[in-house]
């Protein structure tokens, strides 16, 4: 949740757990900064700027699981960068394949490929 939306008492809890533990503070920022770049209604390349910078902090915390994060967005550079085109994602296709997965789980297994495509497109067409 970012900041703005937290309530007087979340913002007062909140600063008293980043007092104690201020290595939290900083996983906070680094986690609502990311956020905040896929929420603004920023082109490609202010994106790539502002996930070099973000780059940069995750660097310099030194924390290993955003050093993993920083790592699989490298890997997937210019594909996640494509949501700054038309802002729109794959969740719908993912979504689906995980329905057919449960469907085809259900059936323990698929023996006939074409009956299992019938009873598939009879039922999520």
């Amino acid at each position: 949740k970012s900041r703005e939306k937290w309530t007087e008492s979340q913002n007062i809890r909140a600063g008293i757990v980043f007092q104690e533990y201020p290595d939290l503070e900083v996983a906070y920022n680094l986690s609502d900064k990311l956020r905040k770049i896929y929420n603004q209604n920023i082109t490609k390349s202010v994106a790539m700027l502002k996930l070099a910078h973000w780059f940069k902090d995750v660097e310099e915390s030194g924390f290993k699981s955003f050093s993993i994060l920083k790592n699989t967005i490298t890997n997937h550079y210019n594909d996640i960068l494509n949501y700054f085109d038309e802002r729109s994602t794959n969740a719908s296709a993912e979504s689906f394949n995980a329905k057919i997965k449960n469907f085809r789980m259900q059936l323990r297994g698929v023996r006939d490929k074409a009956f299992f495509l019938f009873r598939l497109s009879k039922i999520f067409a």
